[in-house]
């Protein structure tokens, strides 16, 4: 197939084709957003396992972590258990321009790179959904202020951004050499602990239907999971765009001010994600100690839903 344009020996073709039902853009637009951001993506997926999302005409999204057998030579990799496919997965490594522009060639749209460089985990990520609702962002925004303040209380400080959805992440980073077992815990500390704060807007209920219209404060996002890259557009009409915003405007803004045509331009020259994110962070030994007498919300949510299966059947 003959390439439209050639960038950095990366061939590309098709730019003019839709990139998804209510895109509303090209796959030009896309290789343009992630050619014009790379200085600000590169460094959230460098040295991290990366699994990404693809679109091709006409088929559904779909999720890939193996690197294709035709990937070029130069792209990098690294081979890791997976553990929700329980099987060994060999990961790109998207370290450099080159790459990038090739994942945008294969119309990879959404860029999910590990948690972990290594085997050090890097960040303590609680991810806030909303329920549905004609204001879900805003009340996902007031479960983030819930994260602050037990940010606050606990003496840690995190950086925050949109999910490029209708919900919030907030990062905290963490001092290398972290134990894994220890930031899961944590994680679930800190999110009974913003629970806590304000039980009647926020939940940390896995099972959906025990939620009661509340935000969710997911604390799973440890260990295998992944999350959303700073920077990386979403499968969603209109194309938005994960991106960092300061605390003090998290309350001012919308998802739809950040999409691949207007987040180039919000930028100027500058780097939100770097700039607001604090440093690395020890956790405290009571949060940790905390997380470790509540229980894994998938673990429990599985044995819960089993309970409730045999309940019913005795019915």
């Amino acid at each position: 197939m003959a390439a439209d344009e050639t960038r950095d020996e990366v061939a590309l073709t098709n730019l003019d084709q839709p990139l998804f039902d209510g895109a509303e853009a090209t796959k030009r637009d896309l290789v343009d957003y992630l050619d014009a951001v790379r200085d600000r993506i590169l460094p959230v997926l460098r040295g991290r396992a990366l699994s990404v999302i693809r679109v091709r005409p006409g088929q559904p999204p779909f999720m890939q972590k193996n690197l294709p057998k035709y990937a070029p030579d130069w792209v990098r990799s690294v081979s890791m258990w997976a553990d929700s496919s329980r099987r060994q997965v060999t990961y790109a490594l998207c370290d450099d321009r080159r790459t990038l522009l090739w994942f945008a060639n294969q119309r990879a749209v959404e860029f999910h790179p590990a948690l972990f460089v290594g085997d050090h985990p890097t960040h303590l990520i609680l991810d806030l959904d909303p329920p549905e609702h004609d204001d879900s962002f805003a009340l996902a925004v007031r479960g983030a202020f819930l994260v602050r303040q037990a940010l606050e209380d606990s003496g840690l400080a995190g950086a925050v951004k949109t999910s490029g959805a209708k919900g919030v992440h907030v990062f905290v980073p963490v001092a290398e050499g972290t134990a894994p077992d220890d930031l899961a815990a944590a994680t679930r500390a800190l999110a009974a602990r913003a629970e806590r704060v304000d039980p009647a807007l926020a939940t940390t209920a896995f099972i959906r239907e025990d939620r009661e219209g509340k935000v969710f404060l997911d604390s799973t996002r440890a260990g295998g999971a992944t999350v959303a890259a700073a920077y990386s557009p979403r499968i969603r009409p209109g194309v938005p765009v994960s991106f960092p915003v300061a605390w003090a405007d998290l309350d001012r803004v919308t998802p739809r001010d950040f999409t691949l045509r207007t987040a180039p331009g919000l930028l100027e020259g500058a780097d939100p994600w770097a700039e607001h994110m604090p440093a690395p962070q020890r956790l405290p030994a009571d949060l940790v100690e905390e997380g470790h007498t509540i229980p894994i919300a998938r673990v429990q949510a599985m044995h819960e839903g089993k309970r409730r299966a045999r309940a019913r059947r005795a019915e």
